[in-house]
């Protein structure tokens, strides 16, 4: 079997009977004992829980019971998010073991019921925020592209499992930018969703109002087959929206004609970029213009004033979810943790209040620019994938374009749009209106039904047996 199918590929060949869910997960699991112990990409993995329902599942299928295209497919899920396969941990040690035994997330539980098989949790940063510290006991996630480099965070082993092909697809969460980041620099695809499209329930919080859970995956395609799974209200979450999407969800690619697309060239003027970034969005802008599109020049309004309400919003946030054990247990935090939610400490309630009011009023002025384009187009991060050695939050924040799209809340997904001259991956970011997830991932399909860029793999380098 080839591990880097897409996550609709893999689904074709279970329902034709050309493999099964037991021989895909038994695979994926051998892959795995020979490439995480360089990656890093679980926390903890179910191998016995995976293979007894892989097993369940071609037992179903043969019995003409479908679930539909997640039946039999490995899915992994970022260590904030609960399961009742086994504990979850946030990557911490502060976090109260009792916390986990709560039981599947609702997302978790819509994946499982939809057919997935849950292969294990995935590495991320603590409690999705910080950096890797390798003085925890805790795996530090690599990028399978250069192991010397960071999948981006925080949904790090999500994207870095789907990009070196340990499973098809995953969850990961996103309050700055941590599904669409790792997408850009792992070569995969992210969706942020709407706010309060899917819901957060069973999700250790970063910031309450910022906060999404999103699929990751190979391809457009695949994210929007995981969300159709994904979506819909649940009581459980008191901010998850009743709304339902603007149009429903496609999963063929689609002429783009009659399409408005909205171009940010500025926006790579406010940040260092990479030589390789102008090049590679120009390039996908014209793939986009041959698919039928319209090409529009826009400049995303108040974009410095809701990227810096972004950051001051969700460390106030953070820091509050955390006060306690911050005072109480403040060496069992890891240090870059510790010191970036402490960050919060500085925001005053003046200035928390006033980041929701320049929310408000970015929001009605992106409201304004959607009645002229339909999408807005960009790069998802300045750079390719940062070293391990030299990362910091300031640096990560000054190379990323995606926390604008946080602070109201719109979806947003990111695809692979080309390399670095070191062959690091790049990413192209789409963002839609609200509810109009399904015109982001329809983009993101279009421009992949006319690039390869989704089905580079990398070759992660294999430890000696030796």
């Amino acid at each position: 079997m080839n591990e880097y199918l897409t996550l609709a590929e893999v689904s074709a060949a279970i329902h034709a009977g050309e493999t099964t869910s037991v021989e895909v997960t038994t695979e994926l699991l051998e892959r795995a004992d020979r490439l995480d112990p360089v990656l890093g990409t679980y926390l903890v993995r179910f191998d016995d829980a995976a293979l007894a329902a892989a097993a369940a599942l071609d037992a179903e299928l043969a019995a003409g019971h479908d679930r539909g295209p997640l039946h039999g497919v490995p899915l992994g899920i970022k260590d904030i998010i609960a399961t009742d396969d086994g504990p979850t941990t946030a990557q911490s040690l502060i976090l109260d073991p009792a916390w986990g035994d709560q039981g599947d997330a609702p997302v978790v539980r819509r994946l499982r019921d939809a057919g997935g098989v849950i292969a294990g949790k995935t590495t991320t940063c603590e409690f999705a925020i910080g950096m890797p510290d390798d003085t925890k006991p805790f795996p530090v996630p690599r990028n399978p592209w250069d192991t010397t480099t960071w999948p981006g965070g925080s949904s790090s082993g999500t994207g870095s499992g789907v990009a070196a092909g340990l499973f098809f697809g995953g969850l990961g969460t996103d309050t700055g930018g941590s599904i669409r980041l790792p997408a850009a620099f792992c070569g995969i695809s992210g969706h942020k969703p709407t706010f309060g499209l899917v819901p957060k329930s069973g999700c250790t919080p970063l910031g309450y109002t910022y906060d999404h859970i999103g699929p990751m995956a190979r391809s457009a395609q695949d994210c929007a087959l995981m969300l159709a799974v994904m979506a819909g209200y649940d009581a459980s979450d008191p901010m998850c929206s009743p709304g339902t999407l603007a149009e429903p969800l496609t999963f063929e690619p689609a002429s783009l004609a009659g399409l408005r697309v909205g171009v940010d060239r500025t926006i790579q003027t406010r940040h260092a970029v990479d030589p390789a970034v102008p090049g590679c969005l120009d390039d996908a802008v014209a793939a986009l213009a041959d698919a039928g599109a319209t090409i529009i020049d826009i400049a995303i309004p108040h974009y410095e004033a809701l990227t810096a309400a972004t950051a001051l919003g969700f460390l106030s946030e953070g820091c509050a979810y955390h006060a306690a054990d911050l005072q109480a247990r403040w060496a069992d935090y890891g240090r870059p943790t510790r010191l970036t939610l402490a960050r919060g400490a500085f925001v005053s309630s003046g200035d928390y209040v006033q980041s929701q009011c320049v929310r408000q009023v970015g929001s009605q002025a992106m409201a304004d620019l959607f009645e002229t384009c339909d999408v807005v187009v960009t790069p998802t991060a300045g750079v390719g994938a940062l070293t391990l050695a030299d990362l910091d939050f300031e640096s990560v924040m000054e190379s990323v374009f995606t926390p604008v799209w946080n602070a109201v809340g719109y979806p947003a997904i990111s695809v692979p749009m080309g390399f670095t001259a070191t062959g690091l991956p790049l990413g192209l970011q789409i963002a839609a209106a609200p509810l109009s997830d399904a015109i982001a991932l329809k983009v993101g399909m279009a421009y992949q039904a006319a690039t390869t860029w989704h089905l580079r793999s990398p070759q992660p380098v294999v430890p000696s047996m030796a």
